[in-house]
């Protein structure tokens, strides 16, 4: 009953080490601000790391949201963008973890000695600001994929981007210095640069599908005016029937 976990250890408990151990420089000391402190951590910890590691589901369920939306044809993307989803989250995760994180912890020791305050930081806002900026981080680097699916069904376009740069470019840097607090302009920038480039790459690669989408146009042949499914009246340019709810495609 001392020490209930002599005989084991918790996976979430193993993380956590190698977190403190991994980021936190030795100048650095944690402290249990409160007794629920530890239990705290690991409900936590937990909560976010289950989330993390759930992140292709959740990619797939917003991808079936809008399902009912998309032609037959454009189905067969699901399976990239979840691909390209979890992969891009995991690097902009990565990133966080390896490059932005470590770059926050460092640069603020100077301005504990300037003051004349003592490292002594409390555990649960360190691990806060951890999962913090790791989720955040992985969630920015998803913004182009979404970008390409909403040029996909047709809600964007790349015109639209690409007219108004400046203004995304400096809604971007904002988001950015939410993502990446106490950091200074130097971490709002080294979380920037990549975000930038992936946006501009899908930007690219939305046009190509925009150019190829424009010479394979054919001429549509108009819808039928009945719901293949309840046999409702619909109309000749809508897409879904207003009384059973489904799409037309």
């Amino acid at each position: 009953m001392q020490n209930p976990f002599q005989v084991y250890h918790p996976l979430i408990t193993a993380i956590l080490g190698t977190i403190r151990t991994r980021l936190l420089p030795s100048q650095y000391i944690l402290i249990g601000g409160t007794v629920t402190t530890p239990l705290e951590l690991i409900v936590v910890g937990s909560a976010v790391f289950g989330f993390a590691t759930s992140i292709p589901v959740l990619a797939y369920e917003i991808y079936k949201f809008v399902d009912p939306a998309i032609k037959a044809s454009e189905k067969q993307s699901v399976y990239p963008f979840v691909a390209a989803f979890s992969i891009l989250f995991m690097v902009g995760a990565s990133f966080a973890f390896f490059v932005l994180l470590p770059f926050i912890f460092y640069f603020s020791i100077p301005f504990f000695q300037a003051v004349g305050i003592s490292t002594f930081i409390f555990a649960d806002q360190f691990y806060n600001l951890v999962f913090f900026v790791i989720v955040l981080s992985g969630f920015a680097f998803t913004i182009p994929v979404f970008f390409v699916l909403l040029v996909k069904l047709h809600v964007l376009g790349t015109k639209m981007l690409t007219k108004n740069r400046k203004y995304v470019w400096a809604s971007l840097l904002v988001l950015t210095a939410i993502a990446s607090p106490d950091g200074g302009p130097l971490a709002d920038v080294a979380l920037f640069v990549p975000i930038i480039i992936l946006l501009e790459g899908a930007i690219w690669y939305a046009k190509r599908y925009e150019k190829g989408r424009a010479e394979n146009e054919v001429t549509t042949v108009p819808l039928e005016a009945t719901c293949n499914f309840c046999g409702g009246d619909m109309d000749p340019g809508g897409v879904f029937c207003g009384r059973c709810g489904k799409a037309r495609i």
